[in-house]
């Protein structure tokens, strides 16, 4: 019989409170939504559950750049209307609009993905789940696609310094660009994503990029069509992560689960089913590595 996996979840109750505007699809109520049915399933009883502490900006800079995270400490929406200019060279208002309380937000999001990075490098948890995670589009400078600090290669980083090698898998319909350009070009982390390609955001991810110097062969892009479902996604997924496990040997996997990759997602156009994106990571699970589970896409509030 298996040993019982050990599992911590973190979550930080304000993090719902928080509000990108009302027109706009990202809505971080929606891990509030995911923690109700957590409680009400009595899944927490199952857990180790943490409130993490929330990440300070000198440890935002171990990744993104000094000046970027100050402005990001600073913005309001007032300062924006002052300071358009120097706002552009940052947000993009439209998709990573200057809200209130922006930096909080960020905060709760990569100081949990941190702790978690931690708590598996001491050997204290075989599972970590932080739903708040997972924005894995900001850049070192700037934000993009609704993502403003990358908690993702903050958390890689933190695992870096125990683990000689991690493996970092996306199964969000978008392609994780940012995380893939951190570690282009290492042979420490092997970037894995499965995401819809062509005229579709970010517009990276094609299937010959697959990392540059010591990183060549580190970068693994499996560019999908609209509409793939349960069955075709496990018939891809289920080979090319053997594989990669089977060569790569990662002492930890940090793996983003976005849910816009399901059927009738209101930016996604992929049509798995909850069942078929759960399968993905109880795959993973197999392995016995140290994993940590993120969260990242998902617009349709009932997904």
């Amino acid at each position: 019989m298996p040993l019982k996996k050990r599992i911590t979840y973190y979550y930080d109750e304000e993090v719902g409170n928080y509000n990108y505007g009302y027109n706009h699809p990202m809505k971080p109520f929606r891990m509030r939504m995911a923690h109700s049915l957590v409680a009400a399933y009595g899944l927490d009883k199952k857990m180790n559950v943490i409130r993490p502490t929330r990440a300070s900006s000198l440890q935002m800079t171990r990744f993104h750049s000094d000046d970027y995270v100050d402005f990001l400490s600073r913005i309001t929406p007032e300062l924006v209307e002052q300071e358009p200019e120097r706002t552009s060279v940052y947000l993009t208002v439209e998709d990573c609009p200057a809200f209130d309380g922006v930096f909080e937000f960020s905060s709760i999001s990569a100081g949990g993905s941190i702790a978690g990075a931690k708590r598996i490098n001491h050997g204290d948890s075989d599972i970590v789940i932080n739903w708040a995670g997972g924005l894995h589009h900001a850049k070192k400078g700037a934000a993009s696609g609704f993502c403003y600090i990358n908690d993702i290669v903050l958390a890689i980083l933190e695992l870096l310094r125990y683990h000689q090698r991690v493996m970092y898998l996306d199964i969000d319909v978008h392609h994780g660009d940012g995380v893939e350009e951190a570690f282009y070009t290492t042979d420490r982390v092997m970037s894995v994503s499965f995401h819809k390609y062509g005229d579709f955001f970010p517009g990276t991810g094609h299937l010959e990029d697959v990392g540059v110097a010591k990183g060549k062969g580190y970068a693994v892009n499996v560019p999908l069509r609209d509409g793939i479902d349960d069955e075709s996604y496990r018939s891809i997924f289920q080979p090319v992560m053997r594989m990669v496990m089977e060569r790569f040997r990662p002492g930890a996997i940090v793996m983003q689960c976005g849910t816009d990759s399901l059927s009738g997602d209101r930016i996604g156009c992929f049509n798995l089913s909850m069942k078929g994106h759960a399968a993905c990571v109880e795959f993973m699970k197999s392995f016995n590595v140290p994993l940590f589970c993120l969260g990242g896409g998902g617009y349709t509030i009932r997904n």
